[in-house]
């Protein structure tokens, strides 16, 4: 199978240490990150993903805002122009300043990205715990 993910969220993936919106959304995004982490491929959409799906049904769901499409379109933009490059440690994305989780991925950032919940070559095994 394949991850379908959104722009910005290929950006969210890099500091995600298991804190979301609700316990539901958790346990899928932690439940993602196992599926990458193994290896998984991925496929970039436009608008809502596999990580939005919990919240789709909500009424106060932003998956579908404008706000949140231009932020996919930065970080597409902002990914392709450091792409074969690294990425310094506390080093927060432009694009995600306006982001309400931008001092949590900061701060995971200024950690080394010590906590982070994907990483290459992770057993997956070693994910699981519970939200």
């Amino acid at each position: 199978m394949t991850v379908r993910l959104r722009g910005h969220h290929l950006l969210c993936l890099l500091t995600f240490v298991g804190e979301g919106y609700t316990p539901t959304f958790t346990r899928n995004y932690v439940r993602i990150a196992e599926r990458l982490s193994s290896g998984e491929s991925v496929t970039v959409v436009d608008g809502p993903d596999d990580i939005c799906v919990p919240m789709l049904c909500d009424a106060g769901a932003h998956c579908r805002e404008d706000s949140i499409a231009r932020r996919d379109s930065l970080a597409l933009a902002a990914i392709a122009n450091i792409l074969d490059r690294s990425v310094a440690d506390g080093k927060a994305a432009a694009v995600c300043v306006e982001c309400e989780w931008a001092g949590l991925c900061s701060r995971v950032a200024d950690s080394g990205f010590r906590d982070v919940l994907v990483r290459a070559g992770t057993d997956p095994c070693s994910l699981r715990e519970e939200v």
